[in-house]
């Protein structure tokens, strides 16, 4: 399977589709009698049934097999599988469009995970367990760049670097970066700028980050991301509205997030493994 289209559907499903929002689960199914295994209400009774995309694509699940547990989301599945007391046996997964599964109604699976962006209008259709993930900043650049290398924050503060107006990419170069932007109306205005080398990196989201190295940008490559914030677009896994199942789902996402698992699983998927390492200061 090709990387490039991965990286293609991984944007088209967490950028295009998706509405910016930033929020924690929805609370209307958070109370649960107990979230022992044996009394989860699951759609098929002693089975976990996980839905993504058809297909699903790199970096969120490789080669199109998310039962492999390889990849972000494929890791993540199975880390909140075993959370809730499921054995990998006990985990069926089934496939749906990313349209389908933000509409109201009943659904087939337990929860999806496809880079669901958390939204107040998408809860009110379906539920959303606590965040999973919460897309950093990172900076695409070329091959051959002044920065292609850099491994600290320090190091691109002479560098020329572009965001779009009105981002929170614009506010990262200042912040984070602590550097004079360059500014551009739009994203395509931007990438264009970083094609024709008039300036040494863009500054995006990492998802973003992911599809314009691999698709858009002749020779692009990620130079790092910048340390996560808290801040910024979160994706939740998604569940019928009023799952009974809700509230255990974002307490094993909670935990996942406290023991250090998660981290562990960004980390080689969307990190260090994936050549977007997150820079030093």
């Amino acid at each position: 399977m090709s990387k490039k289209l991965g990286i293609f559907a991984a944007l088209a499903a967490a950028v295009a589709l998706s509405l910016t929002g930033c929020s924690s689960s929805d609370s209307a199914s958070t109370e649960s009698a107990s979230c022992e295994r044996a009394d989860l209400q699951t759609v098929t009774e002693g089975k976990l049934t996980i839905a993504t995309g058809e297909p699903a694509y790199y970096p969120w699940v490789i080669d199109d097999k998310p039962e492999s547990g390889e990849g972000f989301e494929g890791a993540v599945a199975y880390a909140v599988a075993t959370q809730l007391g499921f054995d990998a046996a006990d985990v069926t997964w089934v496939r749906t469009t990313f349209d389908s599964a933000v509409t109201p109604g009943e659904k087939n699976f337990d929860f999806n995970l496809q880079q669901f962006s958390i939204t107040e209008e998408r809860k009110a259709a379906v539920d959303f367990s606590s965040p999973y993930y919460t897309a950093p900043q990172a900076i695409v650049s070329f091959k051959g760049s002044k920065i292609e290398g850099a491994t600290t924050i320090e190091a691109l503060k002479s560098a020329k670097l572009g965001a779009a107006v009105g981002t929170t990419s614009l506010d990262a170069i200042e912040t984070q970066i602590g550097s004079t932007p360059q500014v551009f109306n739009d994203n395509a205005a931007a990438v264009s700028a970083l094609i024709n080398k008039q300036i040494d990196g863009l500054v995006v989201d990492l998802p973003t980050a992911f599809y314009l190295s691999g698709v858009e940008v002749p020779n692009g490559l990620i130079v790092g991301q910048l340390p996560s914030t808290g801040t910024g677009d979160s994706f939740g896994l998604l569940m019928t509205k009023g799952s009974p199942i809700t509230g255990c789902v974002s307490a094993a996402v909670d935990a996942i997030t406290a023991d250090g698992t998660l981290a562990a699983i960004t980390d080689q998927w969307l990190a260090s493994g994936a050549g977007a390492p997150v820079l030093k200061p």
